[in-house]
């Protein structure tokens, strides 16, 4: 019987009826992992040619864009041109295997909002109804939040960190020769990153919440926040401060949003405590 079901009804789950409610949870969000898997499977064409090898292209979005912005402000330096490196493969199986790889990834990423909502729904039930009032858009939320933050990291942090490093040269006789599962990852790991970061403000709203964090408290920590955003961007990029400063400016945007969140949040709890002392006296 489904946990809403059970709920309305009065009656109390036992352990073993909490572990079989998440194990249907986590096969239908397996099932939906594997539906886009195989779909992205299916699109080879679409997703290596464009998705995947398209920022190492010089007709990429990005750089279009920054060419005729170049054009526009007269600043030719914007313009970045070819990108100087030749994609490789030097196993066997390293291309059926990093297309099984980037299906995967590509399954994760669009069915996370599908996974998320699957787990509030197993989460939902346990919570009062202050709570779920509280909480009420969270699946949006988090859901938008994650593919801003996965088309910022695709089409603003890859793209100029694959140039950068494509134009890295130690010595003019070093060709750039780069194995393909070099570039799978490095695509996967800026987009699906930047998309887990950007749920910096659904973090402090439910830490405000809870109480562990206030307004007061973040901006104490701000400076030391700046620190880690600038230390997390130099581990997640490419180690060229543009890549660092072009993904640290929205992660600090976001800390300053997540303060007006949680000032929110306090403001509210402090409201409803003099509204029931009000009503007490």
């Amino acid at each position: 019987m489904p946990l809403d079901q059970i709920e309305e009804e009065g009656k109390e789950m036992s352990f073993l009826d909490h572990l079989e409610e998440l194990r249907w949870h986590l096969i239908r969000s397996v099932i939906a992992i594997l539906v886009f898997s195989i779909a992205a499977f299916i699109a080879k064409e679409f997703v290596w040619d464009t998705l995947i090898l398209g920022p190492t292209k010089p007709d990429f979005w990005t750089y279009r864009f920054l060419c005729d912005m170049a054009e526009l402000l007269d600043a030719p330096l914007l313009c970045f041109g070819e990108i100087p490196m030749e994609i490789i493969n030097t196993k066997i199986t390293a291309q059926f295997t990093n297309h099984i790889k980037s299906s995967f990834i590509i399954g994760l990423a669009l069915g996370f909002p599908y996974i998320f909502w699957e787990i509030w729904r197993f989460v939902k039930p346990g919570l009062h109804p202050k709570e779920r009032k509280a909480s009420r858009g969270i699946v949006f939320a988090v859901s938008m939040l994650f593919i801003m933050g996965v088309v910022f990291g695709y089409f603003v942090v890859t793209p100029l960190s694959i140039n950068f490093l494509a134009n890295y040269s130690l010595a003019d006789v070093i060709d750039n020769k780069i194995e393909v599962g070099s570039v799978v990852g490095m695509v996967a790991t800026l987009a699906l990153a930047c998309g887990f970061m950007f749920q910096l403000p659904v973090a402090s709203y439910i830490l405000a919440k809870a109480g562990i964090v206030t307004p007061q408290l973040m901006r104490t920590y701000r400076k030391h926040a700046v620190v880690a955003i600038l230390v997390l961007s130099a581990i997640i990029t490419p180690p060229d401060v543009i890549s660092q400063v072009i993904i640290a400016l929205p992660l600090m945007l976001l800390y300053e949003v997540s303060i007006g969140v949680c000032k929110r949040v306090v403001k509210k709890a402090e409201r409803k405590r003099k509204q029931e002392e009000n009503q007490s006296i």
